[in-house]
């Protein structure tokens, strides 16, 4: 009876365990300020405050890469609860043959459990903490919510984190606009990150991932041309930069308490971009006489949305082009100036071209 009362106590104890294993939040890490126009394009981005490229959690992947991972990852991923049986079984078989470890049995959601328990020591009773979690994982989260926690923080080599970050760096695009051959190869980068990347053995790279973009046609998601295509294309070279169209903007949103965080704005991205250029023209010309700075803000005065933000000029670090002037603290006189010219000009008082004296006047 005593025997019995301790099994069902350790029982009911591995239950409670089980059920309240899993924090709230499993991912803490501090991630990149993300900065979007109103057309939903990225338009600048910071690094997170640890160092990484880390890009916030992103509700929806894209259909290549989805296919290209589980087929790479996990191929009964939407028909087990967290664990493979028959995986497990047959790494098992493979493992004996061999006499040391030579194929791994972890499914996507026990990779995220990796990702979440991380320094972890590689040892057959974490192998079992990491199965029960995975369960847990699959009755907390959907299998499209786990798919996008895995993209969000598995490493792609270097201070690459998240497949977001990694399509941005590697390619110098959006992960939607990332060709076959692309999204097998980020599909197979976080298998051995800091072994096999862009920057190091290339030529094992490219053969993980036209192995994989063969499986993919055995698998009948793409067809023979397709994969033959994608083969050709080239791996990428040395980590692109981030787009940093509006960095005045970005800034002032971490500033206003959206560090952090995705920042979806009004501004419209062609305008931003037409913008950007005519203050640059402006600099190359008025710089020739010294003046060097400039700030210019558009809005949409019947719903008052900023449509480009134009913090500063290229000016360059030593005239100070980081200084955020449409934030900076003027005389009110001269924020007037401008709209008391405009208004003279529409009224004949003066022409376009008339100067105007600069003296004392009393009325």
């Amino acid at each position: 009876m005593t025997k019995r009362i301790c099994f069902m106590s350790f029982l009911l104890g591995m239950m409670y365990w089980w059920f309240f294993s899993l924090p709230k939040d499993l991912f803490n890490n501090p991630t990149s300020t993300a900065l979007y126009s109103q057309e939903g394009q990225l338009m600048g981005a910071s690094i997170a405050a640890d160092g990484q490229w880390r890009f916030p959690l992103q509700d929806s992947l894209p259909a290549n890469f989805v296919d290209a991972l589980i087929s790479f990852e996990d191929e009964r991923f939407y028909y087990h609860p967290g664990i493979d049986i028959f995986s497990i079984g047959r790494a098992t078989v493979q493992n004996i043959k061999a006499k040391k470890v030579v194929s791994g049995a972890s499914t996507i959601s026990m990779q995220v459990i990796r990702l979440h328990r991380v320094n972890k020591p590689r040892i057959w009773s974490e192998k079992i903490i990491e199965m029960l979690l995975a369960l847990r994982l699959e009755c907390r989260y959907s299998k499209r919510e786990i798919l996008a926690l895995w993209a969000a923080h598995a490493p792609f080599g270097g201070n690459v984190v998240g497949l977001e970050a990694a399509a941005w760096r590697y390619y110098g695009r959006s992960p939607f606009m990332l060709s076959w051959s692309e999204a097998a190869t980020l599909a197979v980068l976080p298998n051995a990150p800091t072994i096999i990347h862009p920057g190091r053995n290339r030529d094992a790279l490219e053969r993980k991932r036209d192995r994989l973009l063969t499986k993919l046609v055995e698998d009948e998601v793409i067809d023979e041309t397709t994969a033959e295509l994608a083969t050709l294309e080239p791996l990428p070279d040395e980590p692109k930069a981030m787009p940093q169209v509006a960095p005045h903007a970005m800034t002032h949103a971490r500033l206003f308490g959206l560090a952090g965080q995705r920042v979806q704005s009004t501004i419209s991205l062609d305008l931003q971009m037409e913008v950007n250029d005519i203050v640059a023209r402006a600099h190359r010309r008025l710089s020739q006489n010294q003046i060097r700075n400039a700030a210019v803000l558009v809005l949409d005065v019947k719903t008052n949305e900023i449509l480009a933000y134009v913090g500063n000029t290229p000016a360059g670090k030593s005239h100070s082009e980081d200084v955020d002037i449409i934030q900076a603290n003027r005389s009110s006189g001269s924020i007037l100036k401008p709209f008391l010219y405009a208004s003279m000009n529409a009224s004949g008082d003066i022409l376009p071209q008339q100067l105007v004296a600069d003296i004392p006047t009393q009325f």
